[in-house]
């Protein structure tokens, strides 16, 4: 069977909790290792899922010991959208105050 490995990096802006951990995770950049095996027998090159694993901790933060902790897709996929959405919903701390005009 052939197998790839694709290595990529996702950032949360806000700590984040995954199931298979007591305690959240800091916000930070983290390494993302997905392993596909081809799929054989159809006519086009396609690669199915087999593995996800997310490098603990974040690259950021130095580690004598670094893990990798094997995570659903979904998972991630929803850690990353609730991390998106509680950014959309936080004030921008760049923005200026406004004053009314009363």
């Amino acid at each position: 069977m052939i197998e790839r490995t694709t290595n990529s990096e996702i950032t949360f802006l806000h700590p984040f909790v995954l199931s298979s951990l007591v305690v959240p995770l800091k916000a930070g950049t983290y390494r993302l290792v997905v392993d596909e095996e081809l799929v054989e027998g159809v006519s086009f090159v396609a690669y199915r899922r087999v593995a996800t694993h997310l490098e603990i901790p974040a690259i950021s933060i130095e580690a004598g010991t670094r893990q990798f902790l094997q995570v659903s897709a979904d998972e991630i996929a929803s850690a990353l959208r609730n991390d998106a959405e509680t950014a959309a919903h936080m004030p921008d701390p760049h923005a200026r105050p406004t004053r009314s005009l009363e």
